[in-house]
């Protein structure tokens, strides 16, 4: 994946759709990011270059349970391909090194 600023843009406007609002504040963010659930506020570290940014919104978005039908196509397909990627960047664990515990 790239990581430039059409593709924060990208993921700020799936997050627009989603209801979701995006804030770049300073604060003491363990992980970089508060999420407000009750507001649908994400609040992200100002500091952050365009990459941590949406490595930050990544792992949000991957928190939410939300309907992919329900965007627009093109987001719909932005999430997709976001979705791919990281499928393919962190494939499933192999069957017998899953269960360490015995």
């Amino acid at each position: 994946m790239r990581y430039t600023r059409s593709t924060l843009k990208k993921l700020e406007d799936l997050f627009a759709e989603l209801g979701y609002t995006i804030r770049y504040e300073k604060g003491n963010f363990q992980s970089g990011y508060c999420l407000v659930e009750q507001r649908k506020i994400a609040v992200v570290n100002k500091f952050f270059d365009t990459e941590g940014r949406i490595n930050c919104l990544l792992d949000i978005l991957a928190s939410l349970t939300f309907n992919p039908d329900y965007l627009s196509e093109a987001s719909r397909e932005f999430f997709y391909k976001m979705l791919q990627k990281t499928l393919t960047d962190y494939p499933p664990a192999d069957e017998n090194t899953a269960n360490t515990h015995g």
